[in-house]
């Protein structure tokens, strides 16, 4: 577990940048952007940048290695974070746009840590792997939005600049703390791209419900959190302060029931985790639906929203850990998150203008197709073991 912890505390630092984002983005767009409807632009833009950047990064690190993709990718990410507070200083919607992309491909490498926590430890303890290195987003979702609020004036620099510019340092440490990581190389099997292909991979039935999992998990979760600050402070006139801490409890729904991963899954097995997640989502529209818009109703609806994405994911992830071999697992998981990431991208570029057009209720509610049809694809299917 030695690699996993290194992985953890790598993901402490280096999930600051998307959590930074997450807690400030909406705020400083809605201020920069010429439109309300645009300003979760740049939070799209970094998930775009996630979908664009998972395939060539799992191709790049089948080649080279992980090790040298994830140390570069953090220092790209420290990059641009300096490259994102120059943007909210001068005042520039297109800029702080253009610096989401570099965000997004820094956090596609920074999704791939759990492939390579898998790969380290037997294939019974996948979820528990997952789970670990998913508590480092837990430690920067704690601290990240607080330290990020703290410092937001630092320097008499235009508000939250100093937000970024601390983040390129947290960064910098993530580079430093992967530089010790000690992951096995491609083999030449590996890197002469063998194994099945996407097409063979996708008749699986256990890949397509792996990919199908992640993909409701990450979708609902991003459509309802990216229009949820909005619709808090601009539309029902929550403070920054208020609408902060919904985003930091609903972070803290997604990633403190990592904590009980191991329990949770040797007493309700794969099936009834995702199972489990589902419900937590379905619980989070119907509070959203039929009870109301106040601070306490956003607050439950979005750590329930939290909870059920960490359950169906964690799940999905524990079944792909167990469909591909060791030869093909780069092409796997690469158009695994392709996919899961690009559907996030359209559900967060789409938020906005949802929210503008239809509301907030209606909004939540046009989630439920994905969920029940994701319902149906785990009942049907029927328990899941991750062993191969």
């Amino acid at each position: 577990m030695r690699q996993v912890w290194i992985l953890t505390i790598a993901q402490a630092f280096a999930a600051c940048g998307t959590i930074t984002l997450v807690a400030f983005g909406g705020i400083v767009g809605a201020r920069l952007a010429p439109t309300p409807a645009l300003a979760t632009l740049p939070w799209s833009l970094s998930i775009v940048g996630v979908a664009a950047a998972s395939l060539p990064a799992a191709l790049l690190m089948q080649r080279i290695g992980r090790r040298p993709v994830f140390v570069g990718s953090a220092l790209l990410g420290a990059a641009g974070a300096l490259a994102c507070a120059a943007a909210v200083a001068s005042g520039s919607f297109v800029a702080f746009c253009l610096t989401g992309l570099l965000f997004g491909a820094n956090a596609a490498v920074v999704q791939q840590f759990r492939f390579a926590a898998v790969e380290s430890v037997p294939q019974a303890d996948a979820a528990r792997a997952v789970a670990t290195v998913m508590l480092g987003t837990l430690a920067a979702a704690v601290f990240g939005p607080a330290l990020g609020e703290r410092v937001r004036h630092l320097g008499g620099w235009p508000e939250y600049t100093g937000s970024f510019v601390v983040l390129a340092g947290l960064l910098l440490c993530a580079a430093l703390v992967l530089a010790r990581l000690q992951v096995g190389t491609p083999t030449p099997a590996e890197r002469r791209d063998a194994g099945r292909s996407v097409r063979a991979l996708l008749r699986v039935a256990d890949y397509r419900l792996a990919l199908l999992g992640a993909l409701a998990s990450y979708a609902v979760m991003s459509f309802i959190m990216t229009a949820t600050p909005i619709s808090m402070h601009v539309h029902d006139g929550f403070d920054g302060h208020a609408t902060a801490g919904v985003i930091t409890a609903h972070l803290l729904g997604m990633y403190l029931p990592s904590l009980a991963t191991p329990w949770l899954t040797g007493r309700l097995g794969i099936r009834g985790m995702m199972l489990a997640g589902l419900a937590a989502n379905f619980a989070c529209i119907g509070i959203v639906a039929a009870v109301g818009q106040g601070f306490a109703h956003y607050i439950v609806a979005l750590v329930l929203l939290g909870v059920g994405w960490n359950l169906l994911f964690v799940g999905a992830t524990a079944v792909l850990a167990g469909v591909h071999s060791a030869d093909e697992r780069f092409r796997a998981q690469g158009f695994n998150d392709l996919v899961v990431f690009g559907c996030q991208a359209v559900a967060s570029l789409l938020a906005g203008f949802a929210l503008e057009s239809i509301g907030w209720t209606a909004l939540n509610l046009a989630t439920l197709p994905l969920l029940l049809l994701t319902t149906w694809m785990v009942l049907r299917r029927g328990e899941v073991t991750p062993a191969r």
